[in-house]
């Protein structure tokens, strides 16, 4: 189910604080967060976000199509550890 229309998309308080702080600077540096569940918002458009995957932060550009997405899509919490390789077996060649 998605969020009503009446409340705005959900971005944290302190998230969007640091981005205003950024764009009063107009300087770029990367915003580290842990909230994976805030909507992108046309405001992050251009910034790097460091987001958290549960080990470390994985800086993620903003770009406009990336708009009403969530942070956590960007950032995978599992890594495949690949496949295991085939063996040469004899009876193969039969």
């Amino acid at each position: 189910m998605t969020r009503s229309r009446k409340k705005n998309p959900f971005v944290a308080n302190h998230l969007l604080r640091k981005i205003n702080k950024v764009n009063t600077k107009g300087e770029k540096e990367i915003i580290k967060t842990w909230s994976r569940k805030s909507t992108i918002i046309p405001i992050m458009i251009g910034h790097t976000i460091a987001i958290h995957n549960g080990k470390n932060h994985i800086p993620i550009y903003i770009t406009d199509r990336m708009v009403g997405h969530k942070l956590g899509e960007f950032s995978p919490t599992r890594n495949l550890g690949g496949f295991a390789a085939k063996k040469n077996d004899n009876r193969s060649r039969l």
